[in-house]
């Protein structure tokens, strides 16, 4: 199972790390607590519609580009954990043993 506050926490990590801010920057900039964003890139915390604004707008990224990216990262997980499908013979060959 995907887990999206994790996924999230990792693309808000690398727009932050991209742009070669410190925690302490974004911290300053949102005005939300350094402990707390380094809690949400962890994917130990929810980030609420308003504290992701903020900390978009605090590290110059839409909400739209970090949606996309979380979305994209989403499908590539539930995609590499989704079943295989086995093919099965249904052409009606015997298999004869040999008793």
């Amino acid at each position: 199972m995907v887990l999206f506050r994790r996924v999230l926490g990792d693309v808000l990590r690398a727009q932050r790390v991209d742009r070669g801010m410190t925690l302490r920057e974004v911290s300053a900039e949102a005005r939300v607590s350094l402990g707390y964003i380094s809690e949400i890139e962890r994917g130990q915390k929810e980030a609420s519609s308003e504290l992701l604004a903020s900390l978009c707008t605090a590290m110059d990224v839409s909400l739209a580009t970090v949606l996309r990216e979380v979305s994209d990262a989403v499908a590539l997980e539930e995609a590499a954990t989704m079943p295989v499908p086995i093919p099965v013979r249904t052409t009606g060959d015997v298999v004869a043993s040999a008793a």
